[in-house]
């Protein structure tokens, strides 16, 4: 039987473009204070869409999900700290801005130290995100930091920060109850609790993975 003539089909994602940029027709700085500065874009989106948009930016931050695996049951390093802009005290893992020309794991071994006095001796980025991506252009850079030792705070001089350990499902009862309010802890906690659900391995034995690389236990080492 005579071969087919026809090519082999190509899978829809390797045929896709790249994505679409949108066309900036003019940007203006509005506003620059010491933390971020606010520009007011006319834009045409992707979409076709022609608007304004008014953008916050930002260096990005960092924040860091601190465990304690010293016991069989880990525990994870909340703060507690006033924050105006939601007029009230919140619970939160440590976190900062990245200042300028600063690499984002030099920032958060800096953020660590400074609002809790501990070091780490593992670090491991896992996940990185918009902080509200329909106005503002920060991202925040979550990493896992494991073999932890305690030693001196050094707060700025406007931080107020109290500081606890507090077991797992502690902190996932916290989140789910609404005592955490806030984004990037709730996310962290989550992703910490399904790492340890799936016996998922925090700490490669050997190496660095890549970023946001998981690796499973043997069934050995799961014992």
């Amino acid at each position: 039987m005579a071969k087919s003539s026809r090519s082999k089909s190509v899978p829809v994602e390797s045929r896709k473009s790249p994505p679409a940029k949108a066309k900036i027709f003019s940007s203006r700085t509005v506003y620059r204070g010491p933390v971020f500065w606010v520009t007011t874009d006319d834009v045409q989106e992707p979409g076709g869409v022609r608007a304004r948009r008014d953008i916050i930016h930002h260096t990005g931050s960092v924040v860091i999900l601190a465990v304690d695996e010293s016991r069989s049951i880990p525990r994870v390093l909340l703060e507690r700290q006033y924050r105006h802009a939601a007029n009230d005290y919140l619970w939160e893992i440590p976190a900062g801005r990245i200042d300028s020309g600063e690499q984002p794991l030099a920032a958060a071994k800096r953020e660590l130290l400074e609002e809790t006095g501990y070091t780490a001796a593992h670090w491991r980025r896992i996940f990185r995100f918009y902080a509200s991506p329909g106005f503002v252009a920060e991202t925040m850079a979550v990493y896992l930091a494991t073999g932890l030792r305690a030693g001196t705070a050094r707060p700025e001089a406007d931080e107020v920060i109290r500081q606890r350990m507090v077991s797992l499902p502690t902190a996932v009862r916290m989140v789910l109850n609404g005592t955490v309010r806030d984004a990037k802890t709730i996310s962290s906690v989550l992703w910490l609790d399904h790492q340890v659900a799936n016996r998922l391995v925090l700490r490669p034995s050997q190496g660095t993975p890549r970023e946001g690389h998981e690796t499973r236990k043997s069934p050995k080492s799961a014992r």
